[in-house]
């Protein structure tokens, strides 16, 4: 009920700044320019429970999305040229784009749309997914509720069945799953995921692989399509404040060699997994610059404006649940961001 409340607020407020006039859009707080940040781009999905809806758009949204940018006045630009822009000082509001995790849909839908409107692209890739060493677990989890009317997991009080008949409760399971992941050790929470759904006849790794682009997918990408830039998201997907520093330095720079193994070229660009501020704060910033990366990016919403820590940027996400060219227009002008 929050939830659902609080995206309905969202929307009235998205709207109320889309219908004001297009000089807003070029006020102070519209700031120097913005980071889009999208997951799955794929045509609609028929089934009725979503709990990942959020993550995916349509690629006719994606198209008018760019459209909308574009003809906002925003210049195209690679995310790793916006600390040149900024250093430089060129004039005009730019934009940059991102998809995290790899996902191949963002191979046959969203691609050809970049190419279509000559708009540069940074894919971040979880390089465990790409070599199908873990899995998503909000994917298995979706899965396996999708697929299953009852449940049989441990969520920290040992096992127990869940009783998952209707959308309603399915709803639910998924928020104690999820809420179990972020305050549970992740790496058992994700097993006990992963080990529920094996025992419903799914199977993770098959998951990934079906969703996920492989290394030969992604080099005959990168050959194919000189608007992509491949950026580096961790091993593993764990929330970074989490882990001990060992771990920390790992996730990075195990991440960034296995992107650099694959593209031939090392990644200079990093995206916190998850990417709240619970997830992405000071030492975390610090522990990715240690590894040569020239800039990170949060999911924290905001503009580009200059002050910003380069290892702590924002970014606007283009949500599924709000696929509407006003609402790009409201995000663009940076209203909503005012007071961030």
């Amino acid at each position: 009920m929050r939830m659902a409340l609080r995206y309905a607020g969202i929307r009235v407020a998205l709207e109320a700044i889309g219908a004001l006039p297009a000089a807003v859009a070029r006020a102070p707080w519209s700031g120097r320019g913005l980071i889009f940040t999208l997951h799955h781009v794929r045509p609609p999905d028929s089934n009725q429970f979503q709990p990942n809806a959020l993550l995916s758009i349509t690629p006719e949204f994606l198209d008018a999305a760019l459209k909308t940018a574009l003809d906002s006045g925003l210049i195209p630009v690679r995310l790793e040229d916006i600390l040149a822009l900024e250093s430089q000082g060129e004039a005009g509001r730019f934009f940059a784009v991102t998809l995290d995790d790899g996902y191949r849909d963002n191979a046959e839908h969203a691609a050809p749309i970049f190419r279509r409107y000559g708009v540069p692209y940074t894919i971040f890739a979880t390089s465990g997914f790409v070599q199908r060493s873990c899995a998503p677990w909000w994917e298995t989890a979706e899965r396996l509720l999708q697929q299953s009317e009852k449940i049989r997991i441990d969520l920290g009080h040992g096992q127990e069945t869940f009783n998952a008949s209707t959308n309603r409760k399915k709803s639910a399971l998924f928020g104690r799953i999820a809420d179990f992941v972020k305050t549970y050790d992740e790496d058992v929470a994700v097993g006990r995921i992963d080990a529920a759904a094996k025992s419903a006849g799914i199977d993770p790794y098959a998951l990934v692989s079906e969703l996920v682009m492989d290394a030969a997918e992604l080099r005959k990408l990168i050959a194919s399509d000189p608007l992509l830039s491949i950026g580096a998201h961790t091993v593993t997907h764990c929330n970074l404040r989490r882990v001990d520093p060992r771990r920390l330095h790992e996730e990075i720079s195990d991440s960034v060699s296995a992107i650099e193994l694959i593209t031939g070229r090392k990644p200079t660009t990093f995206a916190y997994p998850y990417g709240w501020s619970s997830a992405a704060s000071e030492r975390e910033a610090r522990a990715v610059e240690a590894c040569g990366v020239s800039l990170a990016v949060t999911t924290m919403p905001g503009m580009l404006r200059r002050g910003r820590d380069n290892y702590l940027l924002p970014r606007i996400s283009l949500n599924g649940l709000f696929q509407q060219p006003r609402y790009v227009r409201a995000l663009i002008s940076g209203l909503p961001f005012l007071f961030r």
